[in-house]
C-alpha cells in the first residue's frame, strides 16, 4: 500500500503515520473513521474523508464517522479522554489505556499513545472488538515512540495546509 498523494513533501515519520492510519482503516473490517488527537486537545492526523464524503453523496448510506467529519470525531475523543483521565484521577486506578462505548448504531474505541495523545477509531456496531482493539494497539506501539514534538507539529501543519 503506498501512503496518500497528500503526504508529499513531509518526513518519513509523518508518512509512516499516514500510512498506519490508513491501514488501520482499510484492513480492519467495519471501522469507519480514526483519529489522533494531541494532549491538548488537537487532530494530529485522520482518517481521509474527502472520499467517504464523496461515497456518501453517492449512496446516503454510507457513514464514515459522526456526521461524517474527523474534527467532530477529534472533539469527542478529546472530551472523551479528558474525561475518562479525570475519573482515573478521582478513582486512583492510575493510567487510562482504553476506552471503548458500545452504542446501538456504533461503537467508539480511545487509546492512549505513549506521549499523552490519544488514537480514536469509530467503528460498526458490528465490528469485532478484539481485532479493532488489536490493531489500535498495534497502531499505538508502532506510533508512539515517533511522535516527537516536532513530529506533532508538522503534522498539525498539514492538516492545516490540507483543508
Amino acid at each position: 500500500m503506498n501512503a496518500p498523494s497528500s503526504t508529499y513533501g513531509l518526513s518519513r515519520e509523518a508518512r509512516n503515520l499516514h500510512w498506519l492510519l490508513a491501514n488501520l482503516v482499510e484492513e480492519v473490517p467495519g471501522v469507519r473513521s480514526v483519529v489522533v488527537v494531541s494532549t491538548d486537545g488537537l487532530m494530529l492526523l485522520s482518517s481521509d474523508t474527502r472520499h467517504h464524503a464523496a461515497a456518501a453523496a453517492a449512496d446516503p448510506s454510507v457513514q464514515d464517522g459522526p456526521k461524517g467529519s474527523s474534527a467532530d470525531l477529534a472533539t469527542i475523543v478529546s472530551g472523551l479522554g479528558s474525561l475518562t483521565l479525570g475519573a482515573a484521577k478521582l478513582m486512583e486506578a492510575g493510567v487510562v489505556k482504553q476506552t471503548m462505548v458500545a452504542m446501538d448504531e456504533g461503537s467508539l474505541f480511545v487509546m492512549s499513545i505513549s506521549d499523552g495523545s490519544l488514537l480514536g477509531v469509530h467503528a460498526t456496531p458490528d465490528c469485532d472488538m478484539t481485532v479493532v482493539a488489536y490493531h489500535m494497539a498495534l497502531f499505538v506501539g508502532r506510533a508512539g515512540h515517533v511522535l516527537t514534538p516536532e513530529l506533532r507539529n508538522e503534522l498539525r501543519r498539514s492538516l492545516e495546509h490540507a483543508q
